[in-house]
């Protein structure tokens, strides 16, 4: 089963809205065996619109369009089903009742045209009722085509997928599956992990499919293959894991999709009963907000200072004026001082302090940009650490913080096997 995915809207293509839709319905259709083949943002014309349903004419079973459904002059999607299918738009009494308690009762003023014209839809089409929203989604087929159009507001294209759509889909095409298994590395480079699992990845079977996915610091490994018989493509699936994870034990963080580093330390730290705390410079309270941001953070992350200033280093964290002037506020030295007052604070098991210059000038130091020292103080020792991640400035950040929880993990580690 193939599908294409269609967002129709200037506010994409100009660069007005990030398009979210796409993502979700992607991840949904995929749930349920279909193979995305192509994600597209198109104008709301109706030559634009036309033309990307022909190009897809029987293609693809399934074309699935957000945007184009609202009130105003502008949004053609109803008017370019009606052209393309040969129909006339009629007004639906069930959206038409729905449309008017939710103006008239809801948002208490009373109905205008526009919102009368929210329940036209073309004659031959399977209303996709909506209701969280005045807009219904609509779904015609031609030929071996599906067409499916929903409204771009997120929450009710979510709805309508969710609720109205899947189930549909999931009762006019015949089953399949797509079994996907995602491990998450950290700290090989991608060509690395490559040569590294080479021959394996040769000896993949045909009907298995490996990709790399690269992000700052970390790798993730997705396996997907996909048919009808789910045990089978599962079974498949696990005995290549299997045979992978010895050859890169050494850098694997976890086999969920959802899995990050920040989540394995999160998880280490509230299996082993520890607490930590940080003091940022460079990073500008990245580290803070990743270790909070989890759900059961009170649990282990005791709190955090951001002293950005070389003063607020010395007021705060109590870092000595002695050791910024002989070995520079950007040394590992002040990073452990750092570290060391941010433990004495919030007095927890383990303390992460960065400092740095991330550039694209130089600060209060004269390092060379893009040096950024860490020091990771816990009651088993005290480490530092130097690292020059070059430039841009957001390279620089995002390495930082990437590493400081690589640090961190590898000593909840060490001493909690």
């Amino acid at each position: 089963m193939k599908a294409a995915i269609v967002t129709i809207g200037d506010e994409i293509l100009i660069g007005q809205i990030v398009d979210t839709n796409s993502a979700f319905i992607a991840k949904a259709l995929d749930d349920i065996g279909f193979k995305i083949v192509e994600t597209v943002s198109i104008s709301d014309t109706e030559q634009a619109i036309s033309e990307t349903m022909k190009r897809y004419q029987n293609q693809v079973d399934l074309v699935v369009m957000t945007g184009g459904l609202g009130p105003t002059k502008d949004d053609v999607t109803k008017k370019t089903f009606c052209s393309y299918f040969n129909d006339v738009l009629i007004s639906d009494e069930e959206v038409l009742k729905h449309v008017t308690i939710l103006i008239e009762d809801f948002y208490k003023r009373k109905i205008t045209q526009m919102n009368i014209d929210q329940a036209l839809v073309p004659s031959k089409a399977t209303v996709l009722f909506n209701k969280v929203g005045t807009a219904p989604g609509m779904l015609m087929k031609h030929e071996q085509t599906f067409f499916v159009s929903l409204p771009g507001v997120p929450y009710e294209m979510k709805y309508l997928v969710s609720e109205v759509l899947l189930p549909y889909l999931e009762q006019t095409f015949e089953p399949s599956y797509n079994v996907h298994q995602t491990l998450l590395t950290q700290g090989v480079g991608e060509s690395l992990l490559a040569e590294r699992i080479a021959i394996w990845e040769n000896n993949l079977p045909s009907f298995i499919h490996l990709a790399y996915l690269p992000s700052p610091r970390s790798v993730k490994l997705r396996l997907s293959t996909s048919g009808k018989d789910k045990a089978l493509l599962e079974n498949a699936i696990q005995q290549q894991v299997e045979k992978l994870v010895p050859l890169i034990s050494d850098c694997l963080i976890g086999l969920n999709e959802d899995e990050t580093i920040f989540k394995s330390v999160a998880d280490l730290l509230t299996q082993n009963h520890l607490t930590i705390a940080c003091a940022e410079s460079c990073t500008g309270g990245q580290i803070a907000k990743l270790l909070n941001e989890i759900p059961g953070a009170s649990a282990y992350f005791r709190g955090g200072v951001v002293a950005y200033a070389t003063q607020s280093k010395i007021d705060v964290l109590g870092v000595s004026e002695n050791t910024i002037n002989k070995n520079s506020v950007v040394s590992e030295q002040v990073a452990l001082e750092m570290a060391l007052g941010a433990q004495r604070i919030f007095k927890s098991d383990f303390a992460i302090a960065t400092t740095g210059n991330a550039g694209p000038s130089k600060g209060d130091s004269d390092v060379e940009v893009g040096t950024v020292c860490l020091a990771l103080v816990s009651n088993y020792s005290q480490k530092t650490f130097i690292f020059n991640f070059g430039q841009p400035r957001e390279k620089v950040v995002d390495f930082a913080v990437n590493k400081a929880f690589e640090i961190i993990r590898e000593e909840i580690i060490k001493n909690n096997s």
